[in-house]
């Protein structure tokens, strides 16, 4: 039947997808791509593909990942209903990654391992079915339950990290750390302590840290320059020992299900807070009031995986224009999970101590004149 291609992570799913686009749609060749963009595996993940498959790439995407997708999502302060869109924002670079591997190949068809239930196949299918290669999705099409699957891969000999007792799905990247599947399925259940990989709830003493920023990139932690990859790991790093990014949500999926999910995110928690209130110390009022409001279809956008809508390349179009004064610190202090800012300073911006201090005063006939007309046509609805 010819060659597909396959998303391929290194986790349950993704694994007997394997074996069954051989036995199950009688594909010739079975190539699986691994995209790093960050994942701590990488390596168990490279040596299962290679053992698995007919022919095997990885693909050192860290960077690109960063520069490309993650700065524009801090500058976006990208967050949907809580959630930093850790794994929505790295499946269109993984699907444009895989396609670039099918051309080399030439492949027929192209194929993940995401279920009928999630949002990935939507992310995934948004750049797959954009392109000339048929779609194979075996874990939607086949309806296949966890417990199966790990049945499955025990009897093809295939390793995997889940079992029947703790069968969780976890997915990782830079960014963020996602934790599902198991008893972490019914919201009344108590996120066990186990689940948790890069945050530690160890007491630790509080710690202040500063993060610079050029045009809403972050640049420096502490008075030091980062290239990006090492940036967003360092403060993964600071950020997890106080237990900083943990998120327990119910969340609105794309296709209407609420789903319960779990996630980790030190950097993103630290990087996002500290861009927020730098934004408001150099942006206008009504600058802040649009961008906020575009914000959320920003996120909307990268949460259902349409980054190729004409709409995003326009809101961050705006969005750019914004960062043009976002430039300075901000000095946050983390403890016992929280990430608070305490201080921050800019060369843009538009806090005047002279004009806020009680200190100082103004021209009481200009804020008089100014109350006068303050309310007028609400004072005039009341006459008609």
């Amino acid at each position: 039947m010819g060659k597909v291609v396959l998303a391929y992570s290194g986790g349950l799913d993704t694994s007997v997808c394997v074996p069954l686009l051989r036995e199950h749609y009688g594909f010739d060749s079975v190539i699986t791509v691994l995209v790093d963009v960050g994942q701590p595996d990488i390596s168990e993940a490279e040596q299962k593909g290679r053992m698995i498959a007919d022919e095997h790439y990885t693909i050192d995407a860290k960077r690109e990942f960063v520069v490309d997708y993650i700065f524009p999502l801090i500058k976006a302060n990208g967050c949907y209903e809580g959630y930093v869109l850790g794994t929505a924002i790295a499946r269109p670079l993984i699907a444009r990654k895989v396609i670039d591997i099918a051309r080399k190949v030439g492949a027929d068809a192209v194929a993940h391992g995401c279920t009928g239930k999630g949002n990935d196949q939507l992310r995934f299918e948004a750049i797959f079915r954009a392109t000339e290669f048929k779609v194979v999705a075996p874990m939607r099409e086949l309806e296949l339950t966890r417990e199966w699957e790990i049945e499955y891969a025990k009897k093809h000999k295939i390793p995997v990290p889940a079992t029947k007792e703790k069968p969780w799905s976890v997915d990782e990247n830079l960014w963020s750390r996602s934790i599902e599947g198991g008893i972490l399925e019914e919201p009344g259940n108590v996120t066990p302590e186990e689940v948790y990989a890069w945050t530690s709830s160890k007491e630790t003493s509080p710690e202040e840290i500063m993060v610079e920023f050029e045009r809403g990139i972050p640049t420096k932690v502490n008075g030091k320059t980062f290239e990006p990859v090492e940036l967003i790991k360092k403060l993964n790093e600071i950020g997890g020992r106080h237990g900083v990014g943990r998120t327990d949500m119910i969340e609105d999926r794309v296709i209407g299900i609420k789903a319960r999910e779990n996630y980790e995110h030190p950097a993103a928690t630290i990087l996002l807070t500290a861009h927020r209130d730098l934004e408001s110390l150099t942006l206008t009022y009504r600058q802040l009031k649009i961008k906020r409001m575009l914000e959320q279809e920003w996120a909307e956008l990268v949460y259902h995986g349409l980054v190729e809508e004409p709409l995003f390349k326009d809101l961050n179009a705006f969005i750019d224009s914004t960062q043009e004064c976002v430039s300075g610190w901000v000095k946050l202090r983390l403890h016992a999970g929280s990430c608070v800012v305490v201080a921050r300073g800019s060369p843009n911006a538009l806090y005047s101590k002279e004009l806020a201090s009680f200190e100082t005063k103004i021209d009481g006939r200009d804020a008089e004149g100014f109350c006068k007309l303050h309310g007028l046509q609400a004072r005039l609805r009341k006459r008609t």
